[in-house]
């Protein structure tokens, strides 16, 4: 804790960009192919996914501050979203990895026309507090599986914690996510550190098309709770993941490398062990199954 606080008090300059990042604005469109799947990433770890006709959202966290306090994490690197979050459609599920606050928002959570809320074990009181009706929540165990409207949906292990006060710690459950339709096979990884878990999803449930890794927040003192960038490919390798993006980097600063690292050491690894990866700009859309992906590196510019 005492080189932490050290860390925090010394700063680093290169934890933000210099100027607000640009980004690519979502324009709504009816869904040609209701057998295609897309993901838009909105920065952090939200995510946008239209998958064979349904529409999920991924940790929504519309908010310009990723906690109470506005020193912790700062503000959102854009100044705007990809799209106001009252123009997204009616969506048809919600799902959580755990009840951060850089994860779980009121003010996004309250702002949505959603049919279902799938979280982990816990989750669902805090959601109910909020108001949310309890017949709109399923709460799942690690390793509990659940088709919905044609989606598979598996809530698999993550190695991470819980906690939104001091007094709450772990009194929740966090997790990864599998999302399979027909056609595609999506993994969400949420938070956490690189473990023995990746491999046994990967057994059990892959191959994927779509991966949607965490990259970014991390450091050596606390990474069994947050991936290091090499460790995010070998995870990728592990669960048999095809085309990755790399998530949890890109709106808000909550380690202290700079703001362009993961993003940068990821591609490294990525290279040297053969792993497809794409670097969506935020609001660019990912099609799985495409014949091209992106690929630019928009963060240097």
């Amino acid at each position: 804790m005492f080189t932490i606080l050290k860390d925090f008090i010394k700063n680093n300059p290169k934890r933000r960009p210099n100027k607000p990042i640009t980004i690519e604005h979502i324009t709504l469109l009816p869904m040609q192919d209701i057998e295609q799947t897309k993901v838009s990433w909105f920065g952090h770890s939200t995510l946008f996914l239209e998958m064979e006709g349904k529409r999920i959202l991924l940790d929504p966290h519309f908010s310009n501050y990723p906690s109470p306090f506005p020193l912790f994490g700062g503000k959102r690197f854009s100044e705007v979203l990809p799209i106001e979050p009252k123009k997204l459609p009616p969506i048809n599920i919600v799902i959580l990895s755990h009840d951060h606050y850089d994860h779980l928002d009121y003010h996004s959570i309250m702002q949505h026309k959603t049919s279902l809320f799938c979280v982990p074990l816990g989750v669902g009181s805090r959601l109910e507090r909020w108001g949310v009706e309890s017949k709109k929540i399923r709460e799942f165990e690690w390793w509990n599986q659940w088709d919905f409207l044609g989606i598979k949906l598996a809530c698999t292990p993550a190695s991470h914690f819980s906690g939104r006060s001091l007094f709450d710690r772990n009194k929740s459950l966090w997790c990864s996510w599998v999302i399979a339709g027909q056609q595609t096979r999506v993994f969400f990884s949420g938070d956490g550190g690189y473990g023995s878990h990746f491999k046994q999803i990967g057994k059990k449930y892959g191959p994927f098309d779509l991966t949607l890794m965490e990259c970014g927040q991390y450091d050596e003192r606390w990474s069994t709770m947050h991936m290091m960038p090499e460790e995010t490919i070998q995870a990728n390798i592990d669960i048999k993941g095809n085309i990755m993006i790399p998530i949890h980097w890109g709106a808000f600063s909550l380690a202290f490398h700079d703001w362009t690292e993961p993003i940068e050491r990821v591609i490294k690894a990525a290279i040297k062990r053969q792993v497809n990866i794409t670097t969506p700009q935020i609001g660019e859309a990912v099609i799985a199954g495409s014949t091209t992906y992106p690929t630019s590196t928009w963060w240097r510019k």
